[in-house]
């Protein structure tokens, strides 16, 4: 525990119950999505309406939660969310050009003994699943506390979107951001952009959309060139590097591990292109740092404090002390809490 933040071996809900209401400024995590992924025993299911609940509780009125899901649970996920209390806000889409189809040959299957048979012939060409290519991230917020936004604003500190703060430009946003913003507390809401106009100084950039994309060539093409159309009005920044996942694990011993890469950061079992990869980092499910940064800026006012209930490898609590957030994280598995230490005091300098 640091005056930064406090990472919790345990859990979440256990702990969540232990935590004071109304204590936390926003809600920034990418939990299970029940997909048992690589046969891990944390991915068996989505979080409870009871996480979520406790979620609800921890929060200040208005105040926001972002969580990642899968594309075949996000309803579930999503259904136990508005369940619990929270009011449905939107859904962002996290769209990517590297992952991995995990279909079954049809064709193959109906002749394993490579034979062109008849029937086989017939079904030739179908499969059982399509390429991913995204991910939905809900984006819901804790009923007001007060009769207006402006008001609960004023009270709380809560109820907002970053809006200036996460505006879009032509660049690479993991560059666009004056960090300072926040630490300085002067210009809420502003990013590094400001110019002159009748006077009055206003933000550069974009509207930030409910599109997120990872600036993959496959992507970008899917976009016009021409102005406004431009893929650049969009969010975006690469995948998980070895660099951002491994960044504060120098101790750490190397593991070698079959790896196919997708586009959220995950890994999984050999296939036919795929290849061996030494890391540190063991987590299979490593959000972009950047990503994440522009979550919390987007949800969080400043000096606010930054609730993940399902850590991971810290990528969250990473971003947020990096940007200058205080941050609280919730890990159960003993084989990430200690990689999550190290990548979030790595950032805490």
């Amino acid at each position: 525990m640091t005056d930064a933040f406090t990472l919790h071996h345990g859990d979440c809900l256990d702990v969540l119950r232990g935590m004071p209401d109304a204590s936390v400024d926003a809600v920034v995590t990418d939990p299970p999505y029940g997909l048992s992924f690589m046969g891990k025993r944390w991915d068996y299911d989505v979080p409870t309406v009871a996480i979520w609940s406790e979620c609800l509780r921890v929060l200040k009125p208005g105040g926001h939660l972002l969580s990642f899901g899968g594309s075949r649970t996000y309803h579930r996920m999503a259904v136990n969310v508005e369940d619990a209390g929270f009011e449905i806000r939107d859904q962002v889409m996290w769209v990517y050009g590297s992952g991995f189809p995990k279909s079954h040959n049809i064709s193959k299957a109906i002749d394993r003994s490579g034979k062109a048979t008849p029937a086989a012939q017939q079904w030739d060409g179908w499969g059982s699943a399509l390429k991913p290519a995204h991910e939905p991230i809900v984006l819901a917020r804790k009923p007001l506390g007060e009769k207006t936004l402006a008001a609960n604003v004023l009270e709380h500190g809560t109820g907002g979107l970053n809006i200036d703060g996460c505006r879009v430009g032509d660049e690479n946003m993991s560059a666009q951001f004056d960090r300072e913003w926040n630490k300085q507390g002067a210009e809420f809401g502003f990013g590094n952009g400001l110019r002159a106009s009748k006077g009055k100084k206003v933000p550069d950039g974009r509207f930030p959309a409910n599109l997120i994309h990872d600036g993959s060539a496959e992507v970008v093409e899917l976009f016009p060139r021409a102005g406004e159309k431009s893929a650049a009005r969009f969010f975006y920044c690469a995948k998980a590097s070895k660099a951002d996942r491994d960044e504060g694990l120098e101790a750490f011993a190397e593991q070698q591990r079959a790896f196919f890469q997708t586009g959220n950061g995950t890994s999984g079992k050999p296939s036919s292109i795929g290849h061996y990869v030494t890391q540190c980092n063991t987590h299979p499910t490593v959000k972009p740092t950047d990503l994440m940064a522009y979550l919390i800026r987007l949800i969080t006012p400043p000096g606010g404090v930054v609730l993940d209930p399902f850590v991971g490898s810290g990528s969250t609590g990473k971003a947020a002390i990096r940007e200058g957030f205080k941050f609280i994280g919730i890990e159960r598995e003993a084989e990430y809490i200690a990689i999550a230490r190290a990548r979030i005091e790595a950032a805490h300098v």
